[in-house]
């Protein structure tokens, strides 16, 4: 069964998936709360006035380890508003928004893991050495113990649970209202990058940077299309955020970490930076996933239309 169509056998109005975000955007907002909590009560107590607090402020008041688990935290709690909406708002188990397979294949989660973590290890680390005044040795072993420990457990989910609301729910969601491919691939690709928009990356270096993040978002929703599942797009995003958070970090981006190397150039916004991972990298990891998993007939998978299948033991529920 293919993966969007799976969406026909649950209860699938489109009124229910608006709901079904909203439950998520609650429970998730909810699990800001201890974040905003602990880091009003540090700024206030490190002289901070109530009347001056602005989010930057918030951010940067905190210690790195104790931000970073905070900030997640609410991915977690989003996490539950998630298994809420699919199992009472559409009677859907988290396996048939998960893939079209008879079970979730861990093997290709994790081999989107190791392959994309092992080439984004590779290239930080060449271009340390290629450019070693671009960074500084933040290495400290106790607080990056402290960092592995809460990137381990709550990076995976902050990036299942973009990957499960884009690439799986709402990309079933805008399957069944538009009853085509494309455009479930294209509205979760800008409503993805759109959710980046306040991060400080955009900040330091303006917008061409969502070209990146609605380019990642497309590059994740082909790899889901075409593999009838997330599996891979799971194993690649955690992948992609955890080394990251480990490895490097700087002073401009949305995760502040105790990672090894710390990036203290000035990041630009040209076609390196932006255009090669976008138009190069991804196209190229593509082809490389369709020769492993023997992808065929990708205009139908991305662009055909989506009909209600007609077999004796398939409901479909209105």
């Amino acid at each position: 069964m293919d993966f969007i169509k799976q969406a026909f056998n649950v209860k699938h109005e489109f009124w229910r998936y608006l709901v079904g975000s909203l439950i998520i955007a609650i429970f998730a907002i909810v699990g800001q709360f201890p974040f905003a909590i602990a880091a009003m009560f540090k700024y206030v107590a490190n002289g901070g006035s109530i009347n001056d607090m602005d989010e930057q402020a918030l951010m940067s008041v905190l210690e790195p380890n104790l931000n970073l688990f905070l900030l997640l935290l609410s991915f977690a709690f989003g996490f539950i508003g998630l298994i809420i909406a699919v199992k009472y708002l559409h009677g859907q188990t988290i396996q048939s928004v998960t893939t079209a397979r008879k079970k979730i294949d861990w093997k290709r989660v994790l081999f989107a893991f190791l392959f994309w973590g092992i080439i984004t290890s590779g290239m930080i680390l060449v271009d340390y050495f290629i450019s070693p005044e671009s960074y500084v040795w933040n290495f400290e072993l106790n607080r990056f113990l402290i960092l592995v420990l809460v990137a381990v457990l709550l990076i995976p989910i902050q990036t299942s649970l973009e990957e499960y609301i884009f690439r799986g729910y709402l990309m079933q969601g805008f399957g069944m209202l538009a009853k085509n491919r494309w455009l479930p691939l294209l509205m979760t690709s800008v409503i993805f990058g759109g959710m980046h928009v306040f991060n400080p990356e955009v900040g330091k270096l303006g917008y061409g940077v969502m070209v990146y993040y609605i380019g990642t978002g497309l590059f994740l929703g082909i790899l889901t299309l075409m593999d009838d599942g997330m599996e891979l797009a799971l194993g690649f995003h955690a992948a992609n955020n955890l080394f990251g958070a480990l490895l490097v970090s700087a002073d401009w981006t949305v995760l502040q970490t105790h990672s090894v190397l710390k990036d203290v150039s000035e990041p630009g916004q040209g076609f390196g930076d932006i255009f090669i991972p976008v138009f190069v990298v991804f196209p190229i990891l593509l082809i490389i996933f369709a020769k492993v998993y023997k992808w065929t007939n990708w205009k139908e998978k991305l662009f055909g239309t989506i009909e209600a299948p007609v077999t004796e033991n398939y409901k479909v529920l209105d």
